[in-house]
């Protein structure tokens, strides 16, 4: 339970489905869901809590598949939260845990750096990128990293190196329970109306080669070494392949599309099947790159 604390200053809800706050709408309901006001908020609250009480982040949904049954224990939502982006000096930008990739990417083109083009094909927030080394056409969030400023279960803030943490393609090994509040990223110096065509340029190539604006969490499996898994999904025949209202898309192996009314038992029964079907034709295991959370019914 969470202790009342009057000096929290955030929104707290009971029973939130996260249906509205994941990309694949689609998910049960959260026990407890708070949004803090900032970042001394967001240390009030973590006070409060016990110490077995569980902790869910959620940045923008994107990249996350909660079960029927719904969180149990506490999710922590930065949309819309410590989402400032700010310069430090001629090439470092310092940004919360909050904020959007897509706006990390603008700001930067905007402020003559180059290098942080490829967050504008992230669909999700800062924090989120940090949590799995996000990337997208060849770029990766760690890449750019110089510290970090973390905050753990009793409040306490601290900074970080790079150096401090294990980072390989779409994983970081936290040395620490400790979660990312901002992130000071190092870009070089360059052509901002470069940057942002290259952006506009990127973003073209997805809407060609992607669903957007369908219900999905983005790409569903990592890329094995040398090799793309919406290649290895497309030779075993799956495009198009469904269960209840989950559907392997059309125009990309690697995304799932909730056509409207799949639950995430639908998702996730696809998510197995695809796997098993691949491994099976290609003789090779699909990782995922969404996290399942949550509970089943």
């Amino acid at each position: 339970m969470v202790a009342r604390n009057n000096n929290l200053r955030g929104e707290m809800k009971f029973n939130e489905p996260m249906s509205k706050h994941t990309s694949w709408r689609i998910g049960g309901n959260a026990d407890k869901f708070y949004t803090p006001l900032d970042d001394k908020d967001l240390a009030e609250l973590l006070v409060s809590l016990s110490e077995n009480e569980n902790i869910f982040w959620l940045g923008l949904g994107s990249n996350i598949l909660v079960r029927d049954g719904g969180i149990r224990g506490t999710v922590i939502a930065l949309k819309s939260t410590m989402a400032d982006i700010d310069l430090m000096d001629s090439c470092r930008v310092i940004a919360g845990a909050g904020a959007s990739c897509a706006r990390l990417a603008r700001f930067c083109s905007k402020n003559n750096l180059v290098g942080g083009e490829f967050f504008a094909g992230i669909p999700g927030l800062v924090g989120g990128a940090l949590a799995m080394n996000a990337g997208a056409f060849g770029g990766e969030t760690w890449r750019y990293v110089e510290s970090v400023m973390t905050v753990d279960r009793h409040g306490q803030l601290h900074e970080r190196n790079a150096k401090d943490y294990q980072v390989g393609y779409r994983s970081v090994k936290m040395p620490y329970e400790e979660w990312f509040v901002s992130v000071v990223f190092k870009f070089e110096e360059g052509d901002g109306e470069e940057a942002a065509k290259k952006i506009r340029q990127l973003l073209d190539r997805r809407a060609e080669t992607q669903p957007t604006g369908l219900p999905s969490c983005g790409s569903v499996f990592r890329n094995p070494e040398n090799d793309y898994a919406a290649r290895l999904i497309e030779q075993s025949d799956l495009k198009g392949f469904k269960i209840g209202g989950a559907v392997v898309s059309e125009k990309h192996a690697n995304f799932i599309i909730n056509t409207g009314n799949a639950s995430a038992k639908d998702v996730e029964e696809l998510i197995l099947y695809v796997q098993k079907t691949v491994l099976e034709k290609q003789g090779i295991y699909l990782e995922p790159e969404v996290k399942i959370v949550g509970e089943f019914i």
